[in-house]
């Protein structure tokens, strides 16, 4: 039972921190920068949100496939293998936490006043330490916020991850494919501590989540 717990952790973990990069990156260069296209770039983005895990593990296998795309060169050039490997359930797990850490991230870039960039340029600050030192620091919370629903969202993910990624135990095998096999070989002990795992885990993430939230909010309102 520790194995798919370990390897979820570290699915989830990885896939966490590239959502993290690209979320933060495409919020602020969409949002706070003239890009063109930005509705489509929008949409392909928080696409991966509405759309049938089958669906999504299914453009997945085109593209990173033995004759896909990516999964062909990456074969060919680098005898790199995706499919029915963890690194495909990474993939397929920061594909479908990205869009809540770009929402996350966007609302909290949008909703910043913009007075506090123009003042830093007015001082000479070039765009970069303005992010760091400005934008980046007043927008936490909201990131926070991105990091640790995109962290639950990944370490839940299933559907994608089953078509990519397979259930080989030990190796691919994650808390959610677990949980489905477990009930389709009649193991329902093995499923109900999973299940009550997935729960509790899910439980506090949220919970500490909102009393982070809560006390920065109480603290803000008192300075």
């Amino acid at each position: 039972m520790l194995s798919p717990i370990l390897l979820s952790l570290k699915i989830a973990a990885i896939a966490t921190i590239f959502s993290f990069l690209l979320g933060v990156f495409f919020a602020y260069a969409i949002n706070k920068k003239n890009i063109p296209g930005k509705n489509i770039w929008e949409t392909f983005l928080i696409l991966p949100m509405v759309l049938p895990p089958s669906v999504l593990g299914y453009l997945l296998l085109i593209a990173f496939g033995k004759r896909g795309l990516v999964g062909g060169f990456l074969l060919d050039t680098f005898q790199i293998q995706i499919v029915f490997t963890w690194v495909g359930a990474v993939i397929a797990s920061c594909i479908v936490s990205l869009p809540l850490m770009y929402q996350n991230a966007k609302s909290a870039f949008v909703s910043l006043d913009p007075i506090y960039e123009r003042a830093a340029r007015t001082l000479g600050s070039s765009e970069w330490k303005i992010f760091r030192t400005v934008v980046f620091p007043l927008a936490w919370p909201g990131i926070i916020s991105g990091i640790v629903l995109s962290f639950a969202r990944a370490i839940g993910e299933f559907g994608a991850t089953l078509m990519i990624a397979g259930n080989i135990p030990g190796r691919t095998q994650t808390i959610p494919t677990a949980i489905y096999f477990a009930v389709e070989s009649g193991n329902t002990e093995l499923a109900n501590r999973l299940v009550l795992i997935m729960t509790i885990f899910s439980f506090l993430l949220i919970f500490c989540l909102n009393a982070w939230l809560k006390k920065k909010n109480y603290i803000g309102r008192q300075s």
